[in-house]
């Protein structure tokens, strides 16, 4: 307080006086935007000269973000609140420091996974250009730009500390942790097996089960990874450990999304497969047997496909098996009709595609009358691809498509490299954690595309940053102590 009543700090107090009188007088007339001004200058203040704070508070919000439209009626805004323009301030500000010559690390640029990052964000710029849309592709660009410069190019420098990784995810988790309670809440209250109900009741945090679910995939193997990391912890904080994975374990499977059980399961076998030392080369080299088998007998699979008839169930073991119906279930017919509408719409435009972000609005036409199902719309409202592979690769063509798929392969290449490389022990278990969050999500990326907004990109992008970061500053430096 003495510190306020020095005569050099007097000014404050007119100027507070003034804003009160200003805040006073909108809000009678019923203007109530100035009372986030006190909130933007914390935030710009944290960012000039705190941003490690500033990055703590952000992924905290994320779980807890709510979109525009759902706050103000309307208004049909994706733009998430309070977080997207937060972020989007803070890149305008990166970018400020960077033509005042502040030097960024050369290694993290020179970084194979940096390259397909910047060639992927180049290719969506380009891609704009020739856009059959052009103001939702740059609308779509900007989007992605500030996503990968907060969440990865920033990350990687506030992953320089290796306390700060575990501090990421504590600060998601923790956060999520009121996400799945709200969920259960309400899922309670319309049936805890109500599976129809477990679409919505995650509403306004996520805009529905299966990106609820994604992120629970991307973080359940690094909960895990934290548990084993320190081997003397005390007996209360591994028992609290224990109890948060068990939660969010519980939290997935009422989740009752068949895309994220299987895409963690398949990444569990994928963990045994590191574990048992087998290398990339040799995982990829099966995969790609087992997609060579699928195309070979297609047509067997199909028709054994179609012989499924259960269709989503409030039964756990009638929902699990209605993964592989294709003849019924209208979910997973729905995907089937927008995939084969991306390959349509590539073969119409297989080198710019029709432009970013531009899916929902262009694949309509493209859709066949055999292949439409109950949920199908003509209106370009019900959302995208349903794929982080086939969007790209009808949105922004070959490239596109190659330029994603090089982000998943220089990463995963990368992280498998600390994990049979590295000496350190804590490295060596958080390379595999986060290698494995990530290939749930690869893989649940085949069945849908999450990454337009702050939920997901904050944990693909902030996990991608942090295998780049354990790669250049922790592998050959970090001493094991435990």
């Amino acid at each position: 307080m003495r510190v306020l009543i020095k005569n050099e700090n007097l000014w404050i107090f007119p100027i507070v006086l003034l804003f009160i009188i200003i805040n006073a007088l909108l809000i009678y007339k019923g203007h109530f935007w100035l009372n986030f001004l006190p909130f933007v200058i914390l935030i710009l203040f944290f960012a000039i000269f705190s941003l490690d704070t500033l990055m703590f508070i952000i992924i905290a919000l994320v779980p807890l973000s709510i979109p525009l439209s759902k706050l103000i009626h309307g208004i049909n805004s994706r733009v998430d609140l309070p977080v997207e323009p937060i972020v989007a301030g803070i890149m305008i500000l990166f970018f400020i420091k960077i033509i005042y010559n502040e030097s960024f690390d050369k290694r993290i640029l020179k970084h194979p996974i940096t390259l397909a990052i910047s060639f992927n964000l180049a290719w969506i710029l380009i891609s704009c250009v020739t856009s059959t849309m052009p103001v939702i592709s740059i609308k779509f660009f900007l989007s992605r730009l500030w996503f990968v410069v907060v969440f990865y190019f920033i990350a990687t420098q506030f992953f320089a500390k290796y306390q700060n990784t575990i501090k990421y995810i504590w600060f998601y988790s923790f956060s999520m942790v009121v996400v799945i309670v709200y969920f259960l809440i309400r899922l309670n209250i319309e049936g805890l097996t109500n599976q129809l109900a477990a679409n919505w009741v995650v509403e306004p945090f996520y805009n529905d089960h299966t990106a609820y679910a994604a992120a629970l995939c991307l973080l359940i193997p690094n909960l895990i990874g934290i548990f084993f990391i320190k081997k003397k912890t005390n007996f209360f904080i591994k028992f609290l450990q224990i109890t948060l994975i068990l939660f969010y374990l519980m939290a997935l499977v009422l989740s009752y999304s068949r895309a994220a059980w299987l895409s963690l399961v398949l990444a569990l076998g994928f963990f045994f497969g590191m574990f048992l030392g087998l290398r990339l080369r040799f995982m990829f080299l099966i995969i790609g047997v087992l997609v060579g088998l699928f195309f070979i007998f297609k047509t067997e699979i199909i028709i054994g496909l179609e012989r499924n008839k259960q269709d989503s169930s409030n039964n756990l073991s009638k929902h699990i098996k209605s993964i592989s119906n294709i003849n019924s279930d209208a979910s997973n017919m729905e995907r089937i009709n927008r995939w084969n509408c991306a390959m349509r719409m590539f073969k119409d435009k297989p080198v710019f595609g029709f432009g970013p972000g531009t899916y929902m609005f262009k694949y309509a036409p493209y859709q066949v009358k055999s292949e439409k199902t109950i949920i199908s719309t003509n209106e370009g409202n019900g959302g995208n691809a349903h794929s982080e592979y086939l969007g790209p690769l009808s949105e922004s063509g070959l490239f596109g498509f190659l330029s994603f798929l090089a982000i998943v392969i220089t990463t995963m290449y990368t992280a498998s490299k600390i994990y049979f490389k590295t000496k350190r022990r804590k490295v060596k278990i958080l390379a595999i954690s986060l290698l494995v969050g990530l290939f749930s999500y690869y893989l649940h990326g085949a069945m849908n595309n999450f990454l337009d907004t702050d939920k997901l990109s904050a944990l693909f992008w902030g996990f991608t940053a942090m295998i780049v970061a354990l790669d250049v500053y922790h592998s050959p430096k970090l001493a094991d102590k435990d």
